[in-house]
C-alpha cells in the first residue's frame, strides 16, 4: 500500500530530556553545532527504532532538530527573515489559558528557495529506516507563510500586490518538491493549520480585522498549494494535516471543517488530508461527503494531548460512523495531531506516546487486516 498508511501518524515525537538538555547547552554555547547534532543523529536513530518496533509503515526523525514545526522551515526561504516584533497565538485547554510567542516574520525581499531546506535531515533519515519503511517528510504548506502576518508582513516595495508574492512563494514551494523528490522522498506532508482555523468564526474575525478577505481566504490557499504540488512526479505522494492549533497539550481554535470542507476536499490536488477528529472541537464527519472517490482521508481519532488510551471499540465504532460519508477504504487512522508540535511536548509520557501509536497500529490491522 503506498501513503499514507492504514495506520499513520502526523509527525512530531516527544523529544528525550537529554536531548532537550543538550540544545539548552548548544544555546549558552556549552557544546558545538556539531556535537549538538551527533546527539540529534542518535536521539533519531532511536525514534525510528520505536516506530518500527510499533509496527509503523512510516516514519518521521520526530522533528527532533525543530524548535517548531513550521517558523524552522520559514525562515530557511529566502526573502524571509525574523523580526523584532512579537507574534502570539491564544491557546487554551480544559485546565485553562496560556500563549505561545514566536518571533513575527517580514517579507522584505523576492521569495526564493536558497538551498533545499531540510535536505541533510532526511538524506540522514532516508539512511536511518532502512528496508521496508517510508521515510516521511513534513513541512509546513506554503499558506503558514501568509497566516502567520498577512499583507501587513509582505513589504510593499517588493510585492506591490500580493499575486507576485503568491507566484514567487508557490514557485520556491515547487522547488523544494522537485528537489526532495530527486533525493528520494516518496512521501511529503504538507501540514497547514490555517485550513482549519478558518472554520472558527472567531479566527475569520481576526483576519478581517486586520484587512484579509477572511471568507475566501481558503480558495487562494487551496491554489497556491495546488501551484506548489502541480509539478511533482507521479511516485511522490503528498497529504496534508489539519488542526486547530498543538502547543503544551492546547489547541487555539474550534470549529468543524463545515466552513471550508466543499471547496478543500474537493480542490485540494493532494492524495490524503490529515484530519484532526479526537473531540467534539472537531464537528462531525458530514463535510467527508465532499472527498472524491481516490482520496485517502487520515482520522485523527487518537488524541495526542492527553496520556488515556482510546478504547479500540470506540476507535471502531468512529470509523464506522465516518463511513457513512466516505467509503471505508478510503479511510485510515492516525493521532489527531503531532505529540511535540513545539519542543516544549505534549503533557503526556514517552510511553504513553508508544501505547497510543501501538493502539492505532492494532486497531487498522483489526479494521482493515494487514494491507
Amino acid at each position: 500500500m503506498t501513503p499514507p498508511f492504514r495506520a499513520d501518524h502526523v509527525g512530531s515525537l516527544l523529544r528525550p530530556p537529554h536531548l532537550l538538555e543538550a540544545r539548552t547547552k548548544r544555546a549558552t554555547g556549552e557544546i558545538t553545532a556539531e556535537e549538538l547534532r551527533a546527539i540529534e543523529d542518535d536521539a533519531i536513530r532511536d525514534v525510528v527504532r520505536m516506530q518500527r518496533d510499533a509496527g509503523l509503515r512510516s516514519a518521521t526523525d520526530g522533528e527532533f532538530r525543530r524548535t517548531a514545526w513550521h517558523m524552522d522551515f520559514i525562515y530557511r526561504l529566502g526573502g524571509i527573515r525574523p523580526t523584532d516584533e512579537k507574534i502570539q497565538v491564544h491557546f487554551r485547554n480544559a485546565d485553562g489559558e496560556l500563549d505561545f510567542e514566536s518571533a513575527a516574520l517580514s517579507v522584505d525581499a523576492p521569495i526564493r528557495l536558497t538551498e533545499t531546506i531540510f535536505g541533510q535531515d532526511f538524506a540522514f533519515l532516508q539512511k536511518a529506516v532502512g528496508e521496508g519503511i517510508t521515510p516521511k517528510l513534513t513541512i509546513p504548506s506554503p499558506s503558514m507563510v501568509h497566516y502567520r502576518g498577512g499583507r501587513a508582513a509582505i513589504d510593499p516595495k517588493v510585492y506591490p500586490d500580493e499575486d507576485g508574492f503568491w507566484a514567487d512563494l508557490s514557485a520556491a514551494y515547487a522547488e523544494q518538491v522537485r528537489r526532495v523528490a530527486g533525493m528520494g522522498c516518496r512521501y511529503l506532508q504538507l501540514d497547514d493549520t490555517s485550513l482549519a482555523y478558518l472554520n472558527d468564526p472567531d479566527q475569520r474575525r481576526q483576519l478581517t480585522e486586520r484587512g484579509d478577505d477572511a471568507e475566501h481566504q481558503h480558495l487562494r490557499y487551496i491554489r497556491q498549494i495546488n501551484a506548489a504540488i502541480a509539478g511533482r512526479p507521479p511516485e511522490l505522494r503528498v497529504t496534508t494535516h489539519m488542526c486547530r492549533g498543538n502547543f503544551r497539550s492546547s489547541w487555539a481554535a474550534e470549529g468543524g471543517y463545515d466552513f471550508v470542507a466543499e471547496a478543500l476536499f474537493s480542490e485540494l490536488a493532494v492524495d490524503g488530508f490529515f484530519l484532526e477528529y479526537d473531540d467534539d472541537r472537531s464537528g462531525s464527519f458530514a463535510p467527508l461527503r465532499f472527498v472524491p472517490p481516490g482520496k485517502m482521508v487520515v482520522l485523527g481519532l487518537v488524541t495526542t494531548k492527553r496520556g488515556a488510551l482510546e478504547s479500540k471499540d470506540t476507535l471502531k465504532r468512529r470509523i464506522d460512523e465516518a463511513a457513512k460519508y466516505v467509503p471505508l477504504d478510503q479511510i485510515c487512522l492516525s493521532p489527531q495531531c503531532g505529540f511535540s508540535s513545539t519542543v516544549e511536548g505534549n503533557v503526556l509520557t514517552y510511553d504513553e506516546q508508544v501505547a497510543k501509536l501501538r493502539l492505532i497500529v492494532e486497531t487498522a490491522a483489526e479494521v482493515w487486516g494487514d494491507r
